[in-house]
């Protein structure tokens, strides 16, 4: 059994369930003990699982849309006195629909969660790996990161966001010995469409990529110091390299016929 001396210390969050979980697994596989996050009870059973395999994890539920919830997180990570090797910054969720009719709150609550607790946890985590001269950062964007996302509007725009700052973080530290990787998944079989209220569109219906999958390209991408990798899927990667070469209303057009509300019940 490793101890907290003699192992490495990653940090995850929204590693209750999906991608994070996996992320999480990937960790404890390669000899790292853990401080995972998430707003939900399930961060204490996912803390359970992850430790019988032998590493320190610490579950730290908080709500990370808020700058309290950030706050928390980096407390608790301080007082165990411990440099962070690995930051894992996955946490998000989405909000389907049109931009018109969907929740203000909820949607300026995903800008929080997706994308200011990314720099909020950056700012706070990265000067102690590069005081050290060392560390590992993955930051989880999506293939909607370079393609205009109707019906995702907002979600497609953090998600946009979070890769932007990971490639511009990577060159502002490319001298310290800390790398930053973007992770862009493809439709991976989660809870992200039921939760974002996208059950009834063509991307929820569609093949999905399997976390464990997608969550493994991007430990070893991040281990390797990559500057960024696709879902675990040829689909994935040719979304995403579709994504960088289409116009923008193009993109828009496709993107659109996956995520419009009601388009499962379309002819295909």
């Amino acid at each position: 059994m490793g101890t907290v001396s003699t192992r490495k210390l990653a940090v995850v969050t929204g590693a209750s369930s999906g991608i994070g979980l996996e992320l999480a697994r990937c960790c404890v596989e390669n000899d790292f003990d853990l401080i995972i996050c998430a707003d939900d009870a399930g961060i204490q059973q996912a803390a359970e699982h992850l430790s019988a395999a032998g590493a320190f994890v610490l579950p730290v539920q908080a709500d990370l849309s808020t700058y309290d919830g950030c706050e928390q997180l980096y407390k608790q990570i301080v007082d165990t006195n411990r440099m962070v090797d690995a930051l894992l910054l996955n946490a998000g969720v989405g909000v389907g629909g049109a931009f018109l009719v969907n929740d203000l709150e909820d949607e300026l609550k995903m800008i929080r969660l997706n994308a200011i607790s990314v720099v909020h946890l950056s700012k706070r985590i990265l000067p102690m790996m590069v005081n050290r001269r060392s560390g590992r950062v993955l930051i989880t964007a999506s293939v909607a990161s370079t393609s205009p996302a109707p019906f995702l509007a907002v979600y497609g725009a953090t998600k946009a966001f979070d890769l932007m700052f990971a490639e511009a973080l990577r060159y502002e530290l490319k001298d310290t010995g800390v790398t930053v990787t973007a992770l862009q998944p493809g439709a991976t079989d989660t809870e992200f469409f039921d939760r974002a209220g996208m059950d009834n569109t063509k991307v929820a219906e569609g093949k999905k990529d399997d976390p464990a999958a997608v969550a493994k390209k991007g430990f070893e991408a991040m281990m390797a110091g990559k500057d960024k990798v696709f879902g675990a899927s040829m689909k994935a990667k040719m979304e995403g390299i579709v994504g960088e070469v289409l116009p923008e209303p193009t993109k828009a057009k496709m993107q659109g016929k996956q995520t419009e509300p009601g388009s499962a019940k379309q002819k295909h």
